[in-house]
């Protein structure tokens, strides 16, 4: 098992890729805490991944609560005795563009996409020091390695946590600690609601995608989830700073 004896923390894990990362590291090996705003998604999360052999508990968390989010990472290096992997995978996906996205829903999608991410970040930083290293996964999208017309706050939010997951692997690679971004293209999952909107319908997304995607398909949040195991993992151990994008080759 890649991950045997590994503790890891994802937030946004109650659904989509946050749900899907959570089963693949427990099925690895790692004791997985499963974190999500909605407390029962979670609960349910951490009940499959135990009726399945594996180990896993689970906890109510809005990302959006600074001091929470604080105290949940440091209350699993406590609890545990050490913290292997952070996930920071919770966001929001607001659509339009400038005229049409409010002042309120800009300061929204920085404080879920880039500023929870910074403060799990921080809080990680203590226990994987102290035990000589650890990885911390950040999911951007392929929507920070390239523009989506109109989705001003998703794109330049997704840019702004590469540029940052960057910085935090160039100040802490000697430590041993890796920071590497998760960039996933059109998974099929609820998130893409605000893109559904912005084009128009789910009949729009679906024919974007067989007509622009080389691969002409949505991804699964299985295939994401192996990513993921793979950041995780000894399997990327000389890898840091990276954005990893998973697309079907939307943005090439």
């Amino acid at each position: 098992m890649l991950l045997r004896n590994r503790v890891a923390l994802v937030t946004g894990a109650g659904s989509g890729i946050g749900a899907a990362g959570a089963k693949a590291m427990a099925r690895e090996g790692a004791r997985v805490i499963v974190t999500d705003k909605n407390g029962n998604a979670a609960e349910a999360v951490a009940s499959q991944i135990a009726k399945e052999g594996g180990k896993a508990r689970a906890c109510a968390l809005d990302v959006t609560e600074d001091a929470d989010l604080v105290s949940a990472i440091e209350e699993v290096a406590h609890t545990e005795g050490r913290l292997d992997i952070l996930h920071s995978h919770a966001g929001v996906q607001i659509e339009g563009k400038l005229e049409q996205v409010s002042v309120t829903d800009m300061d929204l999608s920085w404080r879920m996409n880039v500023r929870s991410h910074f403060i799990a970040a921080q809080a990680a930083i203590a226990p994987m020091r102290q035990q000589g290293g650890g990885s911390v996964i950040i999911t951007s999208s392929n929507s920070g390695v390239q523009f989506d017309r109109e989705m001003i706050a998703y794109a330049t939010t997704k840019h702004a946590v590469l540029a940052m997951t960057r910085q935090m692997a160039a100040d802490y690679a000697k430590e041993n600690i890796r920071f590497n971004s998760l960039c996933p293209g059109f998974i099929d999952t609820p998130f893409n609601h605000g893109f559904e909107v912005q084009m128009g319908g789910r009949d729009k997304l679906e024919s974007y995608i067989r007509e622009t995607l080389p691969m002409g398909r949505f991804g699964t949040v299985e295939e994401i989830a192996e990513a993921i195991v793979f950041l995780a993992s000894n399997k990327s151990s000389f890898m840091t700073g990276h954005a990893f994008v998973v697309d079907g080759g939307e943005c090439i």
